[in-house]
């Protein structure tokens, strides 16, 4: 007998059949029992539940009547079912077991992950024909809630899938408008549609809602969604591209695996699988990792030094700085998720490392790992994954077997074959792949004559030895062809092309197609890959053959001319391909870098140095710079290339070092040699990487120099480049003709060139010159297209940049809230991704809008953690600019004494900037001062104190004109959203005339 509750009831026997439960109260009987399955219901609690306050006279007999009547339709049905319901000491009991009622077959199902199954079951509300029962409200609501879970993790899966739920999701946040939850999908559903404005009014108005009805505020995973859809995030866009690879075949024989496992995930936050190679890790990695949010980390090929890096890279971090893991855990911290580290045997103090600083840094972060051995820390679960048992093993082999042959009927030979690869489910898989050439009877006989040539193998675990046979009887059936492609394949990193296999292998890129119909070779996309346990056996035959130095020359020189070729594609209308296709090659350059000769090296690093730029990968680019220049002592303009490019990744990761000398020395480097379009391109980065905190003169002269270099040579590029950073350079005169005369022209070759990256730097001084003549509908046009443009690019820096840009429009046009979060969400951006200009730029920004709102404590905190940082890398601009404002804040505190030493500080540093603006800014600081005070004179003050104060007055009054009249000079007068100090000041001074005279008195 078969029960279904979840929504009108319905009874059915074991074959099917529909059981007629005739009357309503026989009906909620039923129901009654069944929301007490295996327990007694007292016959006094049946009574209430069926009559309530109306009882009929004989109650108990009436009652007994209406068992009667169930158990004869159960008998009527199927014979021998009226013994179902059975009566006892404690009452009435339906005895049936948990997997015959719908409503536990969903939990079942719910538990197992198969969430589409589960909800398949449901045809209306649970307990549908007692909905007012109070028998059945506590199951019913629990189900109820189940259900809304379920619908939830559903529609979360479907949506990291890229599947369209939108339409789903309102319905159901219409019937639920308070389920936090449900919004979060609905916010990532509206923001995926391109409809962030909305996904923000949502946000508001359930703000707004919770307030309202609860009064409390969005809980920290809605708030995080909402900063996330600020910040543009990218594991918010579109069209999401998950980093677990995705199975091309279904899982055979690891239901309890994944049960487990699972479980350990829930009540561990780390957790090991181990096992031997090819017993199925990181395909059960890979299951458990599409059932959650997960960050696959691929460490195969990668080095122990760059463990953490591969994570930063995974998860969207630069990688720049020392405090990577730091920033990796910021990250982490604001999406968190399961890390997924596979393949860490051959690194794993490195791993364990890495492990251990991600868990300290997310309390909330879980991470599964792979290996043959335990990582070693304290709170680690090991889970070992065993080889399959003889029945999955004879699924399995069976499945992929029908695929390869069409046809498997010799059950003997199967369970013969699977006995002998002890159920190792890549022995299983490679054998299949023979069958239809050698036939079941066959494959069998090999295996074993095979297994006895190789048995004895000290110190070696039999399943190993198992998994060697088979690997070595796979390669005996190859032409000798296919076996130096195969082993040749070996000494790639995380996967390559069908050209790299060519070029490297130096054998006809056909062969690869060949290995796939193998299963030596696994295909993902467009590119190949081979099996860990195919990777070492291969590296073995490679070595026996004595070709592994020759294999991995050639491996790093087609690397090496692969980044050359790459390039100059960078910096035109296929920039987006090719970032994408070094994406997917970084574990190839790495590699290429460890075995390329000394010149190789330089090459490699020189031209891969462009894309490290690019991708803010600061520190891999400083580290593999270091090694080139490390094995090539020798002066050359290669090695002055990359001693350039090695200063300018410091500069730009801006971590508090002045690099004038070093920019010097390595400018001086070229010095012996005939490189003007190297040298010109020096002379540009240094400058473009510097031009914020550097002596401005000094790099005019050198910017000006590289524009006449490249306007001689016709270089394109390299005159937008320039000019873009001459516009760059303007903005520190406020030499507004300058900004846009050089930026429109930069904009305008970068456009005819296709750079995408060249349109966002062109366009920065356009954006502020619109925001210095007060023009803020042009200022936000330019900055909500660099930011279309910077996401698009995926260049996150230049995407924190444009929303702090935003933000600083809504200060200067009073809305401060959209400032605050604008300027926090670039500031979000900038720290997960370790640029610390781009921290500074969004956290002055929230400092001048906490002085505007009077948060002054706030406003001093954020504006004065700055000004060490901004004084040790030269950025004399910004500590003219910060100490005029901590002097205001001095100021409107009345601390008058401290404001005028502060603006008298930040007037040195503008003067010894040259830049009338920020001269500007500190005169009407210091008259600020000075009204301020006057106006704190007693009001019983002598005549001298008054003569004194009317004397500070006046020259406030002549400070503020001549910083008025500086402006005006240079074509810069302060627009109405910049007056708020001026504004503010006169209104000091008028208030201290007010203030009576002792004459008055």
């Amino acid at each position: 007998m078969y029960f279904e509750v979840l929504g009108p009831l319905v009874v059915r026997t074991d074959a099917g059949e529909p059981v007629v439960v005739p009357d309503t109260k026989v009906r909620t009987l039923l129901l009654d029992l069944l929301v007490h399955r295996g327990r007694p219901v007292p016959a006094d609690r049946l009574i209430d539940d069926l009559w309530g306050a109306k009882p009929p006279r004989n109650a108990i007999g009436t009652l007994q009547a209406r068992v009667s009547q169930l158990r004869t339709a159960f008998e009527r049905a199927e014979p021998g079912a009226r013994s179902l319901v059975r009566h006892g000491a404690g009452g009435y009991t339906l005895d049936v077991p948990e997997d015959v009622v719908d409503s536990n077959e969903f939990e079942r199902l719910r538990g197992n992950g198969e969430l589409a199954a589960a909800l398949g079951l449901w045809r209306g509300p649970a307990y549908a024909d007692v909905v007012d029962a109070e028998f059945a409200r506590t199951a019913r609501d629990r189900l109820e809630e189940l259900r809304l879970t379920t619908l939830e993790d559903h529609l979360e899966l479907r949506q990291t899938q890229g599947d369209e739920v939108l339409g789903e999701v309102v319905a159901l946040v219409s019937d639920h408008p308070l389920r936090e939850r449900l919004r979060g999908i609905q916010l990532r559903a509206l923001y995926r549609a391109g409809r962030q404005d909305e996904a923000l009014r949502a946000f508001a108005e359930l703000r707004e809602l919770l307030a309202d009805e609860l009064g409390a505020d969005p809980g920290p995973e809605l708030a995080a969604i909402h900063e996330a859809i600020l910040r543009h995030d990218p594991g918010l866009s579109a069209q999401p591209r998950s980093t677990v690879p995705m199975p091309l075949d279904h899982l055979i024989g690891r239901d309890q695996a994944m049960k487990d496992a699972a479980q350990f995930l829930k009540t561990n936050r780390l957790v090991t699988l181990i096992g031997p190679g090819g017993v199925g890790k990181t395909r059960l990695a890979v299951e458990l990792a599409t059932k959650a949010t997960a960050y696959w980390v691929e460490l195969a090929g990668v080095g122990a030094a760059d463990v953490v890096g591969a994570v930063a890279a995974v998860v969207g971090v630069r990688d720049d700085s020392s405090d990577l893991p730091a920033r990796v855990g910021q990250a982490l911290r604001s999406r968190p998720g399961l890390v997924v580290l596979d393949n860490c045997e051959h690194l794993l103090d490195a791993a364990a490392d890495t492990v251990r600083q991600l868990l300290a840094e997310v309390p909330e972060m879980r991470v599964l790992a792979t290996s043959r051995e335990a990582l070693g820390l304290v709170g680690e679960r090991l889970f070992e994954v065993v080889p399959l048992d003889d029945d999955s093993a004879a699924e399995l082999f069976t499945a992929r077997a029908i695929a390869a042959a069409g046809v498997v009927d010799d059950a003997e030979a199967v369970t013969a074959i699977c006995r002998q690869l002890d159920g190792i489910p890549l022995a299983l898989e490679l054998a299949a792949t023979r069958v239809r050439g050698l036939g079941l009877a066959n494959l069998a006989a090999g295996l074993d004559d095979r297994f006895r040539l190789l048995a004895g193998g000290r110190g070696v675990p039999e399943r190993q030895r198992t998994l060697r046979a088979t690997l070595d009887w796979s390669w005996e059936l190859l032409g000798a062809d296919e076996r130096t492609m195969l082993r040749r394949l070996a000494v790639h990193a995380d996967g390559f092309t069908l050209e790299a296999a060519a070029e490297v292998g130096d054998q006809p890129a056909e062969l690869v197609g060949r290995l796939v119909d193998r299963s030596l070779v696994v295909p993902t996309g467009d590119r190949y890959r081979l099996l860990e346990s195919v990777v070492a056996y291969g590296q073995e035959r490679l070595a026996e053959a004595g070709e592994t130095a020759r294999t991995r020359t050639r491996h790093a020189a087609y690397y090496a001319a692969l980044a050359e070729r790459a390039e100059p594609q960078l910096r035109g209308d296929n920039q987006c391909t090719w970032l994408e296709r070094l994406d997917q090659e970084s574990a190839n350059l790495r590699l290429a870098l460890q075995y390329a000769s000394p010149q190789q090296a330089l090459r490699l690093v020189n031209a891969a140095a462009w894309y490290w730029y690019l991708r803010g990968r600061l520190g891999e680019g400083r580290r593999a710079l270091a090694t080139a220049l490390e094995r090539n002592p020798d002066p050359s303009p290669a090695r002055a290339a990359a001693m350039v490019w090695q200063v300018g990744f410091t500069a730009t990761a801006a971590d508090g070092s002045n690099l004038t000398e070093a920019s010097e020395s390595a400018l001086s480097s070229y010095d012996e040699f005939d490189e003007p379009i190297g040298q010109a391109r020096a002379l540009w980065f240094l400058t473009a990487t510097q031009w914020a905190y550097g002596d401005p003169e000094l790099l005019m002269r050198r910017i000006d120099q590289a524009i006449a270099t490249f306007t001689r040579a016709g270089d394109k590029w390299g005159l937008a480049a320039t000019l873009s950073t001459r516009a760059q350079l303007a903005i520190t005169h406020a030499d507004l003709p300058a900004m846009r005369r050089d930026g429109e022209e930069s904009l305008r070759l970068f456009g005819e060139i296709g750079d995408g990256w060249g349109r966002l730097q062109a366009g920065y001084a356009l954006i502020v010159a619109a925001e210095i003549t007060g023009d803020y509908p042009k200022a936000t046009g330019y900055l909500q297209e660099s930011l279309r443009l910077a996401e698009s690019l995926g260049l996150w820096t230049e995407v924190s940049f444009r929303t702090s840009g935003l933000g600083r429009i809504a200060l200067l046009t009073g809305d401060y809230a959209r400032a605050d979060e604008l300027h926090e969400a670039a500031r979000r951006i900038a720290i997960e991704h370790s640029n610390k200009s781009a921290e500074e730029y969004a956290e002055v920004g929230l400092g001048l809008a906490a002085r505007r709102q009077g948060r002054l404590d706030e406003a001093e905190e954020r504006l004065g953690k700055w000004l060490t940082w901004l004084t040790q890398v030269g950025g004399i601009a910004g500590v003219a600019f910060v100490t005029a404002q901590l002097g205001f804040i001095a100021e409107q505190r009345g601390d008058h004494e401290r404001a005028a030493e502060l603006h008298e500080r930040g007037h040195q540093a503008a003067r010894e900037l040259g830049d009338e603006r920020a001269i500007a800014l500190a005169l009407e600081g210091l008259a600020g001062a000075k009204a301020a005070a006057a106006l704190s004179r007693p009001d019983d003050a002598s005549a001298a104190v008054f003569t004194e104060a009317e004397t500070l007055l006046a020259e406030a009054e002549a400070l503020l004109a001549e910083a008025e009249a500086l402006r005006r000079a240079v074509g810069l007068p302060l627009p109405p959203a910049e007056r708020f100090d001026v504004d503010r000041i006169a209104g000091v001074i008028s208030r201290a005339r007010r203030r009576p005279s002792p004459g008055c008195r």
